[in-house]
């Protein structure tokens, strides 16, 4: 779930003067990163997901656990507002596709950090979503995917439950159907729309009627709902959060293929793959 402080420490930024876009537009474009451990030989990529900061994502890397001894790169995707977003260039394209995300990650470590291979991709969400692009697009420069409740192409009903929380936000009497922005003002009606209408995805029907936020200092459901997901969800900026939707929901590794096979791209893939999916997930696994 996305966080409502912005914490913008150590975050560094890679400048791409002409990248093309699967669009076909072509755009200078900036990629924020948090590099950790860069005298490590072996090296992580650790892509956000959707309401994902790269100070949210700082998986395993803390003292003593699992990545601790490698070179962690952790990248924000197009979109998120960190990276070039429609929040922070009014000329970004309209649209987004996973190969973008993935070329434009491939110029930082390849182009930037100078960066000849991965030992690992490792996403949670839409960054799984990303490692299996990796494992499709550059099959040799991974030894490991680790794509953590991600999919390789997203499923109609996942597609589905994200047309919810963008209908609740478009059609906000303060979007109004996207006028907002011109008028500088915020869409905070609709935003916290979006982040209620989201809410009971995100977590089993066990995690609720177990009432696991208790153990979060919640007295209930409500306070729930609006302090994790209203409040956090307002901080965002609306076309960012759409055209990151967008792209999840268009999500299919079959696109990185001139014939579309899904099945054959997974095929493609060399890297050894963790599969790490979840018994209570109700969209991606």
């Amino acid at each position: 779930m996305p966080s409502p402080a912005y914490d913008g420490t150590g975050i560094e930024h890679h400048v791409i003067p002409s990248f093309k876009f699967t669009s076909d537009a072509t755009h200078s474009v900036r990629i924020a990163y948090r590099s950790f451990n860069s005298s490590s030989p072996r090296t992580v990529l650790i892509p956000t997901c959707y309401g994902g900061r790269i100070n949210t994502t700082l998986t395993f890397t803390a003292p003593n656990q699992s990545l601790s001894s490698y070179r962690v790169v952790v990248v924000a995707m197009l979109g998120n507002g960190e990276s070039s977003s429609p929040s922070n260039d009014p000329y970004f394209p309209t649209e987004l596709d996973y190969r973008d995300q993935i070329n434009a990650q491939y110029s930082l470590l390849t182009e930037h950090l100078g960066i000849r291979g991965l030992e690992a991709v490792i996403g949670f969400s839409m960054g799984g979503q990303q490692a299996y692009y990796w494992g499709c697009m550059y099959p040799k420069f991974t030894k490991y995917l680790v794509p953590i409740c991600g999919s390789a192409k997203t499923s109609l009903h996942n597609y589905a439950f994200l047309e919810g929380p963008k209908a609740a936000l478009t059609n906000s009497v303060d979007y109004e159907d996207g006028a907002h922005r011109a008028k500088g003002r915020k869409p905070v009606r609709g935003l916290r729309a979006f982040g209620r209408t989201y809410c009971a995805w995100a977590l089993s029907a066990t995690w609720f009627r177990e009432r696991k936020f208790e153990s979060m200092g919640l007295s209930n459901v409500e306070d729930f709902i609006k302090t994790r997901w209203e409040d956090p969800f307002e901080s965002w900026d609306a076309e960012d959060l759409l055209i990151l939707a967008r792209m999840w929901q268009a999500g299919d590794v079959g696109k990185t293929r001139r014939d579309g096979d899904y099945l054959k791209a997974l095929e493609s893939i060399e890297a050894n793959v963790l599969v790490m999916p979840s018994r209570t997930d109700t969209y991606f696994t």
